[in-house]
């Protein structure tokens, strides 16, 4: 987990999304990280330390010159000991703080004080957040390394509608293991597929698998992390789009061929996750077939995408899956010949609609890793 045993000061201020810092500690605690609530006198208008310290499981730091246990400086101790600072919610007034340079309490001491990757989530008013200062701000913090999670649309706690509120905390999440991640894959092109697909049937009725898309999507998060520029084409999924990443949802195989094909030649990686319908039914009906009705389904093959990509590829550093429920590794190297593969990854069903998988990694120079069952983000 790339997050465990980081040490993280999570600063709060003064707005009324204070409170789902909350939710934030709970996730990062779970996550492994050591959190460190720093809060503004204003934050603490809104959740109260003692919240914010029982999930931690660290005391709130507010004093800007409160003694430190071991007699040393108390910001610079918090500042030395951090692996990234996150605000969230981050106010107007704490980023034109931060963009002129102005320390005048222990948050924005800390995060002069600190060398470390810092992420903020604003959270305020939507006329707030498009006014041309605050904007301005916000730029200039972009253009010297601050990361923003921009904050989403929706109703305000002041009645509004509008940009403002502040991001689900699960992005906010994803946005710091991206600053903690190593840029390796700047440059990169990356094209993944995702989920199952859906033949219809009828109007209400379809051929397709268990498939979540999980796999797919922890893959594509964690090229974007590395620095990819990351194109996702998903099947049917109820899993949240990646933040900052190119989402194109399909239905049916031949839908997911076009939008694949389209990406494919302007990607450097493409990674084929996406547990495609091999068949679809010859005939569709336009209306539902009523309970009563005998039906009898003709099948045809749908089109080979992995294979049709292998045939005319360039370059590209071409993956795909295999799941198998028998013969694993050997069907796995048939399909990689066949289909003039870089790597394939071979996974029993184990992994279809689970948190979890397991796999036997192999490439075309005939080199074969297995991996015990594990985490679908850490195996991505």
């Amino acid at each position: 987990m790339m997050l465990n045993n980081k040490n993280v000061i999570l600063g709060v201020t003064g707005g009324i999304a204070a409170y789902k810092a909350l939710e934030l500690i709970r996730l990062l605690k779970k996550e492994g990280s050591n959190v460190f609530p720093v809060m503004t006198d204003c934050a603490a208008e809104f959740v109260t330390p003692l919240s914010l310290s029982t999930l931690a499981c660290n005391p709130v730091a507010r004093d800007m010159f409160a003694e430190s246990p071991g007699a040393g400086i108390s910001h610079i101790e918090l500042a030395e000991k951090a692996d990234i600072v996150v605000v969230a919610p981050i106010t107007a007034n704490t980023i034109g703080k931060v963009a002129c340079g102005i320390a005048d309490n222990l948050l924005t001491t800390i995060i002069m004080a600190t060398q470390v990757p810092k992420v903020f989530a604003p959270a305020m008013n939507s006329n707030m957040y498009e006014n041309r200062l605050v904007r301005a701000n916000v730029e200039k913090l972009k253009a010297l390394g601050y990361l923003f999670v921009e904050p989403e649309e929706g109703e305000l706690a002041c009645g509004w509608e509008g940009k403002g509120r502040l991001a689900n905390v699960s992005d906010i999440v994803e946005a710091i293991k991206e600053a903690l991640s190593k840029k390796d894959l700047l440059g990169e092109k990356v094209l993944v597929t995702a989920g199952a697909t859906r033949e219809p049937i009828d109007p209400v009725r379809f051929v397709s698998n268990a498939s979540s898309g999980k796999m797919g999507y922890a893959i594509a998060r964690a090229a974007k992390r590395r620095g990819a520029e990351v194109a996702l084409v998903s099947g049917p999924s109820y899993l949240p789009a990646p933040p900052g990443i190119t989402l194109v949802k399909v239905e049916s195989a031949e839908e997911m061929r076009e939008a694949a094909i389209k990406y494919f030649e302007r990607s450097t990686v493409v990674i084929m996750a996406a547990a495609v319908s091999d068949f679809k039914p010859k005939k569709s009906y336009p209306k539902k077939v009523k309970k009563g009705e005998v039906l009898t389904i003709e099948l045809e093959r749908t089109p080979d995408i992995l294979k049709e990509m292998g045939s005319v590829k360039k370059g590209q550093l071409l993956v795909g899956f295999a799941l198998e429920t028998d013969n694993l590794v050997e069907n796995a190297r048939q399909k990689l010949r066949d289909k003039n593969l870089d790597m394939v990854i071979a996974n029993p069903p184990l992994g279809l609609n689970s948190e979890f998988n397991e796999v036997t990694i192999i490439d075309s120079s005939g080199k074969t890793e297995s991996l015990p069952p594990i985490a679908k983000d850490e195996l991505a």
